[in-house]
């Protein structure tokens, strides 16, 4: 196995103290890493300072999934405490999700999470989850609403407050379907797409919704055999004519989020010209692969022996990028989805 393709190659010590646990204030006060991924070059900025990076034929497309509340907490029959984590809506009422106790909650058990809510439990699925149906007397957004939780990711080591309702949410957010945020666009506030704007800088919006494997480590000793989680995407009319005329014109797509470059790349691969489609993409962008219409990403700082990181990788060259990431953690930038962001061009 070629050392290129070792997950090994991909991992790198970070110290906890640099996992982000609370998102910054402002949002746009976020630090910025510039790397140039020709010559290796990094900058240190602020990410308010994002539009002089950017140029103003530039295509910047963003990611307009939006989060909701899929952590579930409740009580068993017995009164012990349990967990559920929707992961996706298959139809309906019935939806595939994370349980915890998962092994003491048998199929028919009853999790209660409030006098309207509750989940059935039905079958169990090979990877470990399990298939459920909920169970309520009104709408079923606004009892999760009323009821659920802030997906925060696992690394994030305190509970949920009111205030991530809306942090933990970009301002691009309008199609309901995520159980993470596609954390690059958290970065971004009103006044500064303004600012973009001003400058002749045009904007497209896409959807994909981030599930949980998008936290999953890489298992595999070959990056080659590893086994992608699928996820929704969707890129309408309007923004496939703006990234068809960015494309005829040479002008650079800036990405923003790897979310948004993993539909970009499925969608070029359907065929290009692009056409308006939706649908469900298991893409795995490794080292070795042709990039058809990213230019530049913007994007956050990855888990070690991730998929994420691969991607960036694969766009930027391993070793550059492994570079960008030893200076980040001795410069104490904060990683992760609360954490900094990186322009990759």
């Amino acid at each position: 196995m070629s050392y290129e393709f070792d997950i090994s190659a991909f991992d790198y010590e970070l110290p906890d103290g640099l996992i982000a646990q609370e998102a910054a204030q402002p949002r746009d006060s976020s630090r910025l890493l510039v790397l140039d991924r020709s010559t290796g070059e990094l900058e240190d900025r602020i990410f308010n300072e994002i539009p002089k990076k950017l140029r103003s034929e530039d295509l910047l497309v963003v990611n307009d999934t939006k989060v909701f509340p899929a952590r579930l907490l409740g009580h068993k029959k017995t009164g012990g405490k349990a967990e559920i984590f929707l992961l996706e809506q298959i139809d309906g009422d019935r939806w595939q999700a994370l349980v915890k106790p998962g092994r003491r909650l048998a199929p028919g058990a009853i999790v209660k999470i409030s006098e309207s809510l509750s989940a059935r439990i039905d079958d169990r699925l090979p990877d470990g989850s399990r298939i459920i149906t909920l169970q309520h007397s009104g709408d079923l957004w606004e009892e999760l609403r009323r009821s659920g939780h802030t997906p925060l990711p696992l690394y994030i080591d305190r509970a949920d407050r009111p205030e991530d309702v809306a942090r933990y949410q970009t301002i691009f957010a309008k199609k309901r379907g995520a159980v993470a945020a596609p954390t690059a666009g958290l970065h971004f506030t009103p006044e500064l797409l303004k600012r973009i704007e001003l400058r002749g800088i045009q904007i497209a919006r896409i959807t994909l919704h981030v599930g949980w494997g998008t936290f999953k480590g890489i298992d595999e000793p070959d990056i080659r055999d590893h086994k992608m989680h699928s996820e929704y995407f969707e890129i309408g009319v309007e923004a496939a004519r703006s990234i068809n005329e960015a494309i005829k014109a040479k002008r650079r797509i800036v990405a923003v989020g790897t979310t948004t470059v993993r539909a970009l790349e499925s969608a070029a691969i359907a065929g290009l010209p692009l056409k308006p489609l939706s649908g469900k993409t298991n893409l795995f962008i490794y080292p070795g692969f042709d990039f058809k219409i990213t230019g530049a990403i913007i994007t956050n700082f990855h888990l070690p022996k991730s998929s994420l990181i691969v991607m960036v990788s694969a766009f930027a060259g391993r070793s550059k990028i492994m570079r960008a990431y030893e200076h980040a953690v001795a410069e104490k930038y904060r990683f992760y989805s609360y954490g900094d962001a990186m322009l990759i061009e």
